[in-house]
């Protein structure tokens, strides 16, 4: 890899293997619907629900199109996906960098305990 494709791909990279992943992707909305109304802040109106649905829709398809599709299908290992082959990416992007390394690992593991801790 060269050094401008390195300097370049390391925040993508940074990004994937801090593991900013949304679980439970489908019952957010129900969790959203529910805290929109309960506050009394909108009334409960056909146009209100129309607007937090699109709301909820259109949020949903720019992170699944911009994270998934645009950033994380193109950092790959070899082949490889997951956390741990992004964190082996992003490290040997910061090669020559001991403590920088070592930060990286450490978020890379705090994201991995994350994503396993989700179940």
């Amino acid at each position: 890899m060269s050094s401008s494709a390195s300097k370049s791909s390391l925040p993508s990279l940074v990004l994937a293997a801090i593991g900013v992943v949304y679980g439970d992707i489908g019952t957010s909305v129900l969790y959203a619907m529910k805290e929109v109304f309960a506050s009394g802040h909108l009334p409960l109106e056909q146009a209100n629900i129309y607007g937090i649905l699109s709301l909820i829709f259109w949020t949903l398809s720019i992170i699944v199109s911009l994270k998934y599709v645009v950033l994380v299908l193109r950092a790959d290992n070899e082949g490889e996906g997951g956390l741990i082959a992004m964190l082996a990416l992003a490290s040997q992007a910061v090669k020559g960098k001991p403590r920088l390394r070592g930060v990286l690992l450490s978020v890379g593991i705090f994201g991995t305990c994350l994503f396993y801790g989700d179940g």
